[in-house]
C-alpha cells in the first residue's frame, strides 16, 4: 500500500514510517520543512520516502498529498505542555485532525488512522482508560486538543468510516529528532531542575511499540477501530527513579502529594506567561501526574499481537540515546 503519513518527521511519526517501510509500504509524507526529513530518518535506517511540501491544516494541501495513497496516518500535532503555546495549539491540532480525516473519509481511504494519546481520555476519578472510555475534559490546551480530536474522529467512526484511533501513553525511546516532551523531562530528572517530587503517575509505552501498532492495523475492510497503546504504569517516583539510575546520578527531591505538584502546575503556568525559558514543570504534566490514570491495553495486545515493553527498557532506550548524541 502507499500510505502518506503526516508527522511523519516526528518522534511517533518517523519511527512509524520505519516500521511502514519494513511491513513492504510505500510511504509519502505531507511536510512543512524537507530539510527535516533526513534528520529523522536517517539514524533509523528508513529507506526513501516521497513528499508533498504543505501544511496539515491547508485542505488542498492536504488532498494533494492524499492523491495517489491508499491509507493515511495521521500523526502530526502540536505536541507541548508549554502554556504559552495554547493558541498554536488551538489553531492546529483540530483544523489539522479536520482536513487529513475529514478529506481521506472524503477521497475513500482505507484505513485511516488517527493518532491521539491517551491524556485524550483522561480524567480525574477515572482509574482505568479503555476503548470504550469517553473523551476526557481539561482546562490545558494540549490535552483539551486531543480530546476535541477523538470526539471528531469518533464521530466519523459512527458514520461508518474507516477511522483507526491509536492511544499512545507517554511516549519514550531513543531518537526523538526534535526533542518531545519525554525527552525534555528525562534531561530534567538527571539534571535536578526540580525539588519537588509529585505523586501520582503515568502510562509509558515505548516508541518502536507505537510504530508496530501503527504498521499492524494497516489492513483494509476492517472497519472503524480503537486501540489504547498506553504501556505500563508507573509511578512518577519510580519513573524518575529509574532514568537517575540509568543515567548514574542521584538527585534529592522533596515527596508532595500530586494534588500539591498539580497546585505547583498551576502557578508554574502563570509564571510561564513572564518569562521567556522554558519552565522544569507545567501545568499539563502535573494535571496528567493528579489524574493517576492506567490504560488497558489488551484489546492492542490480543488483535495487533503487540508486547508493551517494559518502562525499564523504554527509560533505558531513551536515557542511552541521550547519552549518545551529546543530550545528557
Amino acid at each position: 500500500m502507499r500510505v502518506l503519513v503526516t508527522g511523519g518527521t516526528g518522534f511517533v511519526g518517523s519511527h512509524t514510517v520505519k516500521a511502514l517501510q519494513d511491513r513492504g509500504h510505500e510511504v509519502r509524507l505531507l511536510v512543512r520543512d524537507p530539510a527535516r526529513i533526513a534528520t529523522a530518518l536517517e539514524p533509523l535506517g528508513a529507506g526513501p520516502v516521497d513528499h508533498i511540501v504543505g501544511d496539515v491544516t491547508d485542505v488542498a494541501a492536504v488532498r494533494t498529498a492524499l492523491e495517489g495513497c491508499d491509507a493515511v496516518v495521521h500523526g502530526a500535532s502540536v505536541y507541548s505542555n508549554d502554556i504559552r503555546r495554547g493558541a498554536e495549539i488551538r489553531a492546529t491540532n483540530m483544523a489539522g485532525a479536520r482536513a487529513v480525516l475529514g478529506t481521506a473519509v472524503e477521497m475513500g481511504l482505507d484505513p485511516i488512522v488517527h493518532v491521539s494519546s491517551y491524556v485524550a481520555l483522561v480524567e480525574k476519578g477515572r482509574r482505568i482508560l479503555t476503548e470504550e472510555t469517553p473523551p476526557g475534559r481539561s482546562r490545558w490546551p494540549y490535552p483539551a486538543s486531543k480530546s476535541e480530536q477523538e470526539a471528531y474522529a469518533r464521530e466519523l467512526q459512527a458514520a461508518g468510516a474507516p477511522i483507526v484511533i491509536t492511544n499512545p501513553g507517554s511516549v519514550w525511546g531513543p531518537h526523538d529528532p526534535h526533542d518531545g516532551e519525554s525527552t525534555v523531562y528525562a534531561r530534567q530528572f538527571v539534571r535536578g531542575l526540580t525539588p519537588f517530587l509529585p505523586g501520582g503517575g503515568i502510562a509509558v509505552v515505548h516508541v518502536d511499540d507505537v510504530a508496530a501498532a501503527h504498521a499492524a492495523v494497516m489492513e483494509p475492510g476492517k472497519g472503524p477501530r480503537r486501540y489504547l497503546l498506553g504501556g505500563p504504569y508507573v509511578s512518577v517516583r519510580e519513573l524518575v527513579r529509574l532514568v537517575q539510575k540509568e543515567a548514574g546520578v542521584r538527585r534529592p527531591r522533596v515527596p508532595i502529594p500530586s494534588i500539591a505538584g498539580y497546585g505547583v502546575g498551576r502557578a508554574a503556568a502563570v509564571a510561564q506567561r513572564l518569562v521567556p525559558f522554558r519552565l522544569p514543570i507545567d501545568q499539563g504534566t502535573t494535571w496528567l501526574m493528579y489524574c493517576d490514570c492506567r490504560t488497558d491495553n489488551s484489546r492492542a495486545e490480543r488483535e495487533l499481537g503487540i508486547r508493551f515493553r517494559p518502562v525499564e527498557e523504554s527509560v533505558r532506550d531513551q536515557v542511552r540515546w541521550q547519552k549518545a548524541a551529546g543530550r545528557l
